[in-house]
């Protein structure tokens, strides 16, 4: 394959380190690419030792880390890295937000790279950090060539977005839908075990961190007859389990903790219902909503200022209930597990939605266009 144009992906944390919704994007971009583009990584360490690799068929390097701070990685040698990975690139795809890469811009990233700002969320939660790095953003915003958000809401309601409207494409997140609604002969097997041992069954998958709500969860559970399992890993998983045993719930949840994408998928299709009862606008778009709507789920999620509830949309794919609300969500739960035809309707028009809105292939292209077009305008700039 003749190769036309050269993509680094930046972000702070890749897989295995780390699952979760960027990540699932940038892999989503790397398989398949469009004829003439391939594709590199750079990350840095949770913590531990550099390390490269291949995932997909792609280099990733990861860059050794001393451990995390307001959710970033001290990663002194990612700067460097950056300076030398960006020698071999045409397209910087910086996946924001990450501090160390909007320094590593502004310090070393030539006037001959096209910069696409993926604006995947604000700095949500750590306000001195979002002050502190203000006057950076608002640089390397000004020399991106495009900025990609996955909903118009993102534009709206950021101010570090809003003088630069011009540069930004919208677009919803891509999956592989036919991972998701495919299952082999076991994995049909242990969907009917599953639900027949569990007939009513809630399920929700991300990390045990605040946003996600799952307190929440927890507490509308007392009110549901229904069994729920609860998908991921985090700092907040031995004071939700406390939680549950305190309500006495406890033998109504089950943690299942870091499971993989085949387990997950297995769970997509025993269950009745997906919970996202997420509490911020740091849940930007929850990807994990796609997934679920693919095999045909129906959604439980929260009215944020954010994409999120657009994903899964009230009363069409999803019911969308106010956020920190445990009584509207145990109500919400109760209407799709005690009332087959609404589940049933709900859940086919998300198969619906995510075949025509959220397609990998779609996506990619899109993205590819994207690329191009970042290229010619930074031909312009110089």
């Amino acid at each position: 394959m003749v190769v036309l144009l050269r993509i680094l992906h930046t972000y702070k944390i890749y897989r295995p380190d780390i699952e979760g919704g960027i990540p699932t994007v940038i892999s989503c971009l790397i398989q398949n690419p469009e004829p003439g583009i391939s594709n590199s990584i750079l990350v840095a360490r949770r913590s531990g030792t550099a390390r490269s690799f291949t995932s997909d068929g792609v280099l990733v390097e990861a860059v050794a880390s001393l451990g995390t701070v307001f959710s970033m990685p001290l990663a002194p040698g990612y700067i460097p890295a950056f300076v030398r990975s960006v020698r071999q690139a045409d397209v910087v795809v910086h996946h924001a937000p990450f501090p160390l890469t909007d320094a590593a811009i502004l310090l070393g990233l030539p006037a001959s790279v096209a910069l696409i700002v993926y604006w995947h969320a604000d700095i949500i939660g750590y306000p001195r950090l979002k002050r502190l790095m203000g006057s950076i953003t608002r640089r390397v915003l000004a020399r991106a060539d495009k900025i990609v958000v996955s909903g118009a809401t993102m534009i709206e309601r950021s101010d570090a977005l809003k003088p630069y409207a011009e540069k930004c494409e919208v677009f919803p997140y891509g999956v592989d839908l036919a991972y998701w609604r495919t299952l082999d002969a076991t994995e049909i097997q242990q969907v009917e075990r599953i639900r027949q041992q569990q007939p009513r069954h809630v399920v929700t998958v991300g990390r045990l961190v605040s946003y996600k709500g799952l307190e929440v969860l927890v507490r509308a559970m007392r009110d549901v007859d229904a069994k729920a399992t609860i998908v991921g890993g985090g700092l907040l998983q031995e004071q939700l389990k406390r939680l549950a045993a305190e309500l006495g719930v406890s033998n109504r949840i089950f943690f299942a903790g870091v499971i993989s994408r085949s387990e997950i998928k297995i769970l997509f299709h025993a269950a009745q219902v997906f919970a996202l009862p997420s509490v911020t606008d740091a849940e930007a778009f929850g990807i994990v909503q796609v997934e679920a709507m693919a095999t045909g789920l129906p959604i439980i999620n929260t009215r944020l200022c954010t994409t999120a509830p657009w994903v899964a949309r009230h009363h069409q794919e999803a019911l969308t209930v106010p956020p920190n609300d445990a009584t509207a969500l145990a109500q919400a739960l109760n209407l799709v597990l005690d009332q087959p035809a609404l589940a049933q309707r709900l859940g086919a028009s998300a198969y619906i939605r995510a075949t025509e809105e959220f397609s990998d292939d779609i996506f990619r292209k899109r993205m590819g266009a994207v690329y191009y077009d970042a290229v010619r305008a930074r031909v312009v700039q110089n």
